[in-house]
């Protein structure tokens, strides 16, 4: 794999930016979701890529020689690791995806809306 930059993440992180800003200016709600959907994938979206992010930082920095060992370098990294889990736990919202595309699917506009004077 090829050596990431900053620079790297930095356009991840405005792709990103780019995403809000256009789902601010509110386009269709399916083509909304079907941007949004990759992001919170069960297995690939952020908040297990960003988990597991933290989790290799963690470990990169407690493994690396020149680490100084300190009280301070565990509080540091059990933090980091706290934040890996909590990340990892919103893997779930890729459910809230699922009950979206519902909600979308029944109140499209093929679908007749119930009417008290039917």
């Amino acid at each position: 794999m090829p050596a990431l930059t900053p620079d790297d993440v930095h356009t991840a992180t405005e792709t990103l930016s780019r995403l809000t800003e256009y789902l601010r200016d509110t386009p269709d709600p399916g083509e909304a979701l079907a941007l949004v959907e990759p992001l919170l994938d069960e297995y690939a979206g952020i908040p297990i890529q960003l988990g597991d992010t933290l989790r290799a930082l963690a470990r990169t920095v407690l493994d690396h020689p020149d680490t100084p060992r300190t009280p301070d370098l565990h509080v540091l990294v059990a933090k980091l690791r706290t934040a890996a889990w909590e990340q990892t736990d919103q893997h779930t919202l890729h459910y809230a995806l699922d009950n979206l595309r519902a909600l979308l699917t029944s109140a499209s506009p093929n679908t007749p809306e119930y009417c008290w004077c039917r």
